[in-house]
């Protein structure tokens, strides 16, 4: 699969995960740290929360997508809020792997109208797009 990127983030880190990342062309700079269950000292942040933080704010965008491309889905409510759990922990084919829950808030939005909504933006979310068939998705309407 090819795409034709529109916008290229560019990021950089040193250390590993009890290193330093910085993304480029901003002053966003900050120490990483390996969480205190897997044996670090969780004083700083972590892969898994910052995928946790992208694909909540990239998985809202892409409701209001879907929602601006059909008129038979819901308007994606001001108050909308995705919170999302990213866990990590090792594969029985060996290695690690992810496991994402995303808890979607559509205040107002009547149940049903919410899940063809959630369903449309896991088809445009470039998140959604990119775990599929590898990482455990679930997605709850609260």
């Amino acid at each position: 699969m090819s795409i034709n990127p529109v916008y290229t983030a560019h990021a950089s880190a040193t250390g590993g995960r009890d290193g330093k990342a910085k993304v480029a062309g901003t002053d966003l700079s900050f120490d990483l740290a390996t969480p205190a269950e897997m044996g670090g000292s969780a004083k700083g942040y972590n892969p898994e929360q910052l995928f946790a933080a992208g694909y909540s704010a990239c998985y809202i965008g892409a409701m209001k997508f879907a929602a601006s491309q059909d008129d038979s889905l819901p308007e994606v409510p001001e108050a909308v809020a995705v919170e999302t759990a990213v866990g990590i922990g090792s594969r029985e084919a060996g290695g690690f792997g992810l496991k994402v829950d995303l808890k979607v808030s559509l205040p107002g939005v009547e149940l049903k109208a919410a899940e063809q909504l959630t369903k449309a933006a896991h088809g445009i979310c470039p998140y959604s797009n990119s775990v599929r068939g590898n990482v455990d998705v679930t997605t709850e309407i609260v």
